[in-house]
């Protein structure tokens, strides 16, 4: 089985295990160093770097969190001065502040690496043209993607998001073998091709596809195996962590996770105790090598478990589980993630519209659709269908703005949504995966 890395790949693993205390204890002093904030945090735990004298030490180390990020905007937690930086990606944040992660040269090559061993790993090398249909830009799925598949020497052909018709052409006309997007784009593409009388299946190289981005079942693989003819990979990654890094192998049974790269951790979300492999709770990332922004026991929110068994291809890092869902609320909606706070935090800037709103996520076609459905204000209701217009653009416009992803709205009048004595159930979710 290829491999692109067989020094790491194929270490054993009481190597790997020395490794990962030697990087660990060495991230632990540079927080400690470098970190005012994690500084405070360890002294606070009453924990110390010299404590870490075994990899299960590491436990004893505080977790870090989503909020940390959004209070301590925008660069509160780098610990490299500002000209060793040499890029910045931003993602949604929670109320309104988004996610800023800054790289220095050596955390994109890590980045790279992380991918160049993903992709081999899938089947993919030299000679491959690889078709990225992740958006670019601040997000990190294009060019996390895009400097992977160079690495490995394949052909990048960088499409991004949209022009669906154009991108089915370029598909067939430059021959490209893989995909790299949501699962949801990669469906609206097959529609697409088939209006256009193409089969992706017949009539193109296409063989393999690369998705994540947002939430996808087995039964969707299944689908999309046997419609389009390809093999279809699942694969993860935070902003946080430095973006899109891990990926299943050709066996398909498990996202691989570099032992050299990251530390994962299962945990119980309600107590923080960590559960044996095969038990689902909550993902914790320690990024042995990162730089600009290290993350020590980041508490990332997805469910998933670690699988105990070791993997047919021989590569002794952990896998875990499809992602099962999150302990927050965040919602994935083509790719971009969504939480019903950052609706909030936009309806409340607005005086026409009350703070009752309700979420309705479903799914026409292959694309996720999100109506959000908002009181107005008695004041402001107005029985002009022009008045109502103009509010309704309004909002739509706010929560473009605020979620970077459009929604349709529609305008209830007052006290006609439900109310909840306990906590509120805002989002009804009718995606079938």
């Amino acid at each position: 089985m290829s491999m692109w890395n067989p020094r790491f790949e194929r270490m054993p693993a009481i190597d790997l295990d020395r490794l990962q205390y030697r990087l660990a204890k060495t991230l632990a002093y540079r927080l400690y160093a470098f970190s005012p904030i994690y500084h405070a945090r360890m002294r606070e735990a009453g924990v110390h770097p010299d404590d870490i004298r075994s990899l299960a030490d590491v436990k004893k180390l505080p977790f870090m969190y989503k909020r940390d990020l959004r209070d301590t905007y925008p660069d509160g937690l780098f610990t490299v001065p500002r000209e060793e930086l040499v890029r910045y990606h931003v993602s949604s944040g929670t109320t309104g502040k988004p996610t800023v992660v800054g790289y220095t040269e050596r955390d994109l090559d890590l980045w790279t690496e992380s991918l160049a061993r993903a992709l081999t790993s899938v089947g993919l090398s030299r000679g491959d043209v690889i078709q990225v249909s992740y958006g670019y830009g601040l997000f990190t799925g294009g060019l996390g993607l895009h400097y992977g598949a160079e690495r490995i020497g394949a052909t990048v052909l960088p499409t991004s998001v949209g022009n669906t018709e154009r991108q089915v052409e370029l598909m067939q006309d430059l021959g490209a073998t893989a995909i790299a997007c949501t699962p949801s784009y990669l469906l609206h593409i097959g529609e697409v091709a088939e209006k256009m009388g193409i089969n992706l299946g017949r009539d193109t190289g296409l063989r393999t596809g690369i998705l994540g981005a947002e939430p996808w079942s087995e039964q969707m693989r299944r689908h999309i195996q046997e419609w389009l003819g390809i093999r279809a990979f699942d694969i993860y990654g935070t902003s946080e962590i430095s973006g899109p890094m891990f990926t299943e192998c050709a066996e398909q049974h498990g996202i691989h996770i570099w032992r050299d790269i990251a530390l994962i951790e299962v945990i119980d979300p309600e107590s923080g105790e960590p559960l044996p492999p095969g038990e689902r709770g909550e993902l914790v990332f320690t990024m042995l090598q990162k730089e600009a922004l290290p993350m020590c026991r980041y508490r990332i929110g997805d469910i998933a478990a670690i699988l105990d068994e070791d993997c047919p291809c021989g590569r002794p890092h952990p896998r875990i589980e499809r992602i099962t869902g999150r302990v927050d609320d965040m919602l994935i909606i083509r790719g971009i993630n969504v939480f019903p706070s950052q609706i909030e935090h936009a309806l409340l800037e607005l005086p026409e519209v009350g703070e009752h709103f309700q979420i309705v996520v479903d799914r026409k076609g292959a694309l996720d659709d999100m109506l959000v459905r908002v009181e107005v204000k008695r004041e402001a209701f107005s029985d002009k269908i022009a008045d109502l217009m103009h509010i309704q653009r309004r909002v739509a416009h706010r929560l473009k703005n605020t979620l970077n992803v459009a929604v349709d709205v529609e305008l209830v009048e007052p006290g006609s949504l439900p109310r909840f004595e306990g906590k509120s159930k805002r989002v009804i979710d009718k995606r079938v995966l």
